[in-house]
């Protein structure tokens, strides 16, 4: 169980909650919606103990699985498989068992006897959290979310950033937490390990808040809402399903706004008879009452909710270039012996628009990386044409320097532009104020989403590169993403498990890896978009 008692939440001066008490019990499954900025990541990292409140208190009993939405790993040389088992201490066990079998084979009759106590006792402790049974439970877990057996057994550092995060997804439901914490637990999942997530969660008896976009997920798993109003800084709490929700949430803004013209209407016909009677010496007291009474009237009316500011996108009109401004020859990459992808060509041609497609691991971030120049290949070369100007998205938001803030990464990507037009590119992305001195590191997944966009807009890029960029989105500034996508006439090398940014690209060509093949882009391949 979590209860929350009088929080507040700031980011610098702005206050993004105020005096907020609730209690997550077992059974309650609770989807925190808001805007982006709105405090939702911010407010899941108190509750998970990763954080303090400005005020108020927050206590727990149980233990709290907390999936961030960029989780870090310390250890990138774990293999994948003893991150999950980590979960119980299960890890160390098996690696001391290990040892121990190793010592049993010594000459040495002491160190052999005592190994084989300590295999004994480490054996005991292996059976009492769960023993093999554990091993098979994790396995099928991490399958469940699109991890086989081949991938468990290679270091994180070897793994995409969708691989590690679904090893961090496996982790936590692995670890049998009372209450789990997920914020934005279906970014990088396939179709078919979303079903799966949808059907786990719908069955998990703890309490369970959810961080999501996905509507599918919020309405199928959901019992309760609390509905971040970053206008307000306030929490609204509904105990309902999603659906219900959205019709009480209908519901109640047609009654504020009938409220509110009401007593708009009684307040004006009070003020007008006030003004007649003001200068009459007989009824200026009475004047004054009734135009009290219009005050009283109109403060007690709720007015309608404002809406969700949304950041204003338009992808930079393309600076001149040739008519092929990227080109790449043979490139290929591989981690120790795994290979990733071999012998992969693309020309990227002046207003090309194309997609690529792959599993999880086929290397499609690992491509873009290449092409951006913060990697290298193991053979081949990256050409750039004439006047290529490259604008990349990074799906970890890598490209943004974390100890700078909002406005120094500005700055270091457009250091032509004077202080006020940097400061008015922030405002149409919703960063005014104090918040453009927050360091890039305390920004929620949406924010930084936001900022790399916003040095993506300010970059005059003849070339695209994005890797995953509705992630982390609310439905309104996902919509405008989509827009600046169709709207760019520039060329664009995406990477999304969101068919509605593929649609709004209409791509000529697709690039599906590992194995580099490149073809004309065709109704077969939108069925593919969800489960690469």
């Amino acid at each position: 169980m979590i209860t929350a008692q009088g929080i507040e939440l700031r980011a610098g001066s702005r206050i993004l909650l105020e005096e907020a008490t609730f209690r997550v019990a077992a059974g309650d499954r609770v989807g925190l919606v808001g805007r982006n900025g709105a405090g939702k990541t911010t407010l899941t990292k108190v509750l998970a103990g990763e954080g303090q409140p400005a005020a108020g208190t927050v206590t727990s009993s149980g233990r709290i699985g907390y999936l961030p939405q960029d989780p870090r790993t310390g250890d990138l040389s774990m293999l994948a498989r003893d991150r999950i088992l980590s979960a119980r201490g299960l890890d160390v066990v098996i690696r001391d068992l290990r040892a121990a079998e190793k010592a049993m084979a010594d000459e040495n009759d002491d160190k052999r006897e005592r190994a084989m106590r300590r295999y004994a006792r480490l054996d005991n402790e292996f059976l009492g959290k769960g023993g093999y049974a554990a091993e098979s439970e994790a396995a099928s877990l991490a399958s469940s979310l699109g991890l086989p057996g081949r991938v468990l057994d290679q270091p994180l550092e070897t793994l995409s950033g969708g691989q590690r995060r679904r090893v961090e997804l496996a982790r936590i439901l692995f670890s049998g937490a009372e209450s789990l914490l997920l914020d934005e637990p279906t970014n990088h999942l396939d179709a078919d390990s979303i079903h799966w997530l949808r059907d786990y969660l719908k069955t998990y008896s703890g309490g369970l808040i959810i961080i999501s976009h996905d509507v599918e997920v919020l309405d199928e798993v959901v019992n309760r809402v609390f509905h971040l109003d970053a206008n307000r800084a306030a929490i609204d709490q509904y105990n309902v399903g999603w659906k219900t929700y959205l019709q009480q949430r209908e519901t109640d803004e047609r009654r504020r706004h009938r409220e509110r013209q009401n007593a708009e209407k009684k307040a004006s016909a009070l003020l007008a008879q006030a003004e007649k009677m003001r200068y009459k010496a007989t009824k200026a007291t009475a004047a004054q009452n009734m135009i009290r009474r219009a005050e009283r009237m109109l403060q007690g009316a709720e007015g309608t909710r404002q809406q969700d500011k949304v950041a204003k996108l338009r992808f930079p009109t393309p600076a001149a270039s040739g008519r092929t401004p990227l080109m790449a020859e043979g490139l290929s990459r591989s981690y120790g012996s795994l290979e990733i992808f071999t012998d992969v060509d693309l020309a990227i041609d002046r207003g090309a628009k194309v997609v690529v497609l792959g599993l999880n691991g086929a290397g499609k971030t690992t491509l873009l990386r290449i092409l951006a120049g913060v990697d290298r290949p193991d053979t081949g070369e990256v050409k750039p044409g004439h006047g290529l100007k490259l604008g990349y998205y990074a799906q970890e938001h890598e490209n943004l320097d974390v100890d700078r803030t909002v406005l120094e990464n500005m700055k270091s990507a457009a250091p032509d532009l004077d202080e006020t037009e940097t400061r008015k590119v922030l405002g149409s992305f919703l960063f005014s104020g104090d918040d453009v001195y927050k360091p890039a590191r305390v920004l929620s997944g949406g924010e930084k989403t936001r900022l790399s966009l916003a040095l993506l807009v300010v970059s005059a890029a003849n070339v695209l590169l994005l890797d995953e960029p509705t992630n982390n989105l609310d439905p309104a500034s996902r919509e405008e993403i989509l827009g600046a996508l169709q709207a760019f006439e520039g060329a664009v090398v995406l990477v999304t498990h969101d068919p509605g940014a593929v649609h709004a690209l209409s791509p000529e060509r697709v690039l599906l890896l590992p194995d580099g093949v490149e073809d004309l882009w065709g109704p077969d391949y939108e069925d593919l978009v969800e489960l690469a």
